[in-house]
């Protein structure tokens, strides 16, 4: 598994083409009513964002959940699509609006932002810091690169995103979209719980405004009789894309999965170990079995 230990580099016309950015993988027949969403395992930096960021080639990772596109790759063989944003989270990140931008960070004009408290602590569509909380760059960038950041990659994760989960619902009369992320075992950003070490798995549903309790309640359940620890929106409730696509009174509901990365890598050095072929066959029998649920 040496290919996993650097960085994938963009070059020539990939850095402008957002839609080669993005893998959709869509099975011949959809079989369950369930769309799988990775919007942070991007690990294709370009040249141009590496050299403007004063981060090294492991530092600039920090913000990535590695291999949550790879622990769910097996869901097209059992009929679910998924789609996976290939540009990294630290450049865009599709799990924040479009409007959480700090003007601060840009020189020039800056349109339509809205203040937030990812926003003040570095963490906005276009992130000021990688998730150590380490800021990505050494000076401002242009106003412009910002609104073409989000008309070229933003934008097309979120209308894919939007067309799986119609197409979903009009096959099945309902979706669950599944946000798949993984999280640190030990974290670095004082907002959160300590004890985030502790658990293997985190739901988010928004406190139940973006999925119905009874789906949390079966996805707990199945991960707590393996053996694993689970914590519901502890510290992890979801964010932007759980919140946007999350509709339970029209039959779309979205969770939020968090897997520790202690299961699955080495986090010193973005490395899988042998538990990800383990971490993989849990969550594909997940996947099987919250199907059966809701289908």
């Amino acid at each position: 598994m040496s290919n996993y230990t650097s960085i994938k580099r963009l070059t020539g016309s990939n850095h402008l083409d957002g839609k080669s950015l993005i893998e959709i993988l869509k099975p011949p027949h959809q079989k369950l009513a369930i769309v799988i969403s990775s919007p942070h395992s991007g690990r294709s930096y370009s040249n141009e964002f590496l050299s403007s960021s004063q981060l090294n080639a492991i530092k600039i990772r920090a913000s990535e959940d590695p291999y949550v596109d790879e622990i769910y790759k097996g869901a097209v063989n059992i009929g679910i699509p998924t789609i996976n944003a290939l540009y990294p989270r630290a450049f865009v990140d599709p799990n924040r609006a479009a409007s959480e931008l700090d003007p601060n960070m840009f020189f020039g004009k800056v349109s339509n932002y809205k203040p937030s408290p990812r926003v003040t602590a570095g963490y906005g569509v276009i992130p000021r810091c990688v998730a150590s909380g380490v800021e990505i760059y050494s000076k401002e960038i242009p106003a412009i690169e910002a609104a073409r950041r989000i008309e070229t990659y933003y934008k097309p994760y979120h209308s894919n995103l939007e067309l799986l989960i119609e197409e979903t619902k009009s096959r099945f009369g309902k979706c669950l979209l599944l946000d798949c992320h993984s999280m640190p075992s030990k974290s670095t950003d004082p907002r959160e719980n300590k004890n985030i070490g502790h658990k293997d798995i985190v739901l988010g549903d928004r406190f139940g405004k973006s999925c119905a309790p009874w789906i949390t309640e079966s996805s707990s359940l199945f991960f707590t009789k393996l053996g694993l620890s689970v914590s519901v929106n502890n510290p992890y409730a979801g964010a932007h894309i759980t919140t946007h696509y999350g509709n339970p009174s029209k039959n779309v509901h979205a969770l939020q999965i968090e897997i520790n990365r202690n299961l699955y890598m080495n986090e010193t050095n973005f490395t899988p170990t042998n538990g990800l072929a383990k971490i993989s066959g849990i969550m594909q029998r997940f996947l099987e079995k919250i199907g059966e649920v809701i289908n």
